[in-house]
């Protein structure tokens, strides 16, 4: 029998377990207990079941880099040995310098809780990053302004950000005091998941403790912004699912100093809508929105419809998506996967 860490507490679907699991079980999958991954670490990972925390035995030649904390995965219920992980409805994912894979932040989330705050460390172009990641992972984006309490007025920063695509959501709090949770909980309702991404020292390990009721002795250490630069410190640095008060999980993630774009052409098409939504009026079908005749884009930064602050950072995007992203090339049925490319008239990133 499966041995928990804990007294049972939670049922499959306040673990966010839906029908998109479901479908995937077979007969030969009766007999096998159904948990979500909560902490994965270099040798080691453990799972939340409807009887509480346990902890995992890997297959042979398994590697846990293949999982992602928020995972659904069927375990033997003999012994907490993992058979095989479901597919993911969401998976939150980036590439590092120099990596031939990408690394996994987090599986199956429903809300990804992009985490600035209200001073220097604002950043539109480091949230349109972030933003990216949410779209091309489809996760639902929600910019969260904190330390709304040390400004005067939150407005200018909400300015800021709100523009940065259609519908997304702006909500600008305090992560230390109680009501931040009342301000996420619709986005925190029983059996989904939000994810915290940010650079360092912005506030989500206050946030975290505040959304799981953690006491200050339970709770994530937390770090500060300098004031200095307005540059954070990492306090986080491992992932792990938590459960928020009143239902829901979250998963807290460590700072991220870069974040490289690639594998994100959809995901950057839905975050600049307003200017791809224009090439298929151009003059000529592959147009560059540089210089050709007949450019839609060139004509509505002409007309002031554009920011062309906006519009460079798309272009500069949109490079580093094509430098970054490996090619599939060769015949059907026997493709070759290239290297990321390089930039047009560039160097490799």
């Amino acid at each position: 029998m499966i041995q928990s860490l804990d007294p049972p507490s939670h049922s499959l679907a306040a673990l966010g377990w839906s029908a998109f699991f479901d479908d995937q079980l077979t007969p030969d999958d009766a007999g096998l207990a159904r948990m979500r991954i909560a902490t994965v670490h270099r040798a080691r990972m453990t799972a939340i079941s409807s009887q509480g925390p346990v902890r995992l035995t890997l297959p042979p030649r398994a590697n846990t880099a293949d999982y992602a904390v928020g995972d659904w995965v069927l375990v033997q219920t003999d012994a907490p040995v993992l058979v095989r992980r479901l597919d993911r409805k969401a998976l939150l994912q980036r590439r590092t310098e120099g990596g031939r894979m990408p690394q996994l932040i987090a599986a199956n989330v429903d809300t990804l809780f992009i985490v600035t705050s209200c001073n220097d460390d604002l950043n539109p172009a480091r949230l349109e990053r972030y933003l990216t990641l949410a779209n091309e992972a489809g996760a639902t984006p929600v910019i969260v302004l904190t330390k709304a309490d040390q400004v005067d007025d939150t407005a200018p920063y909400r300015a800021q950000v709100a523009h940065l695509q259609r519908g997304l959501s702006v909500v600008a709090l305090n992560a230390t005091a109680p009501d931040a949770a009342l301000t996420l909980a619709p986005w925190c309702g029983a059996g989904q998941t939000v994810a915290l991404v940010g650079s360092s020292g912005v506030g989500k390990s206050s946030l975290l403790n505040t959304l799981a009721g953690k006491s200050p002795e339970d709770g994530q250490m937390t770090g500060s912004i300098r004031e200095a630069d307005a540059k954070g410190r990492h306090t986080t640095t491992s992932r792990s699912l938590h459960p928020v008060v009143g239902g829901g999980w979250v998963i807290d993630t460590p700072g991220m100093r870069t974040l490289h774009v690639s594998d994100s052409a959809a995901g950057l098409e839905q975050l600049f809508a307003e200017i791809t939504e224009l090439a298929p009026m151009c003059r000529f079908r592959d147009c560059t929105h540089a210089h050709e005749p007949g450019c839609a884009v060139q004509a509505a930064l002409a007309d002031g419809r554009l920011d062309p602050a906006r519009v460079d950072r798309w272009r500069k995007l949109l490079q580093e998506n094509q430098a970054n992203t490996p090619v599939q090339s060769g015949p059907r049925g026997n493709r070759i996967t290239k290297p990321p490319g390089r930039p047009p008239g560039g160097k490799r990133r």
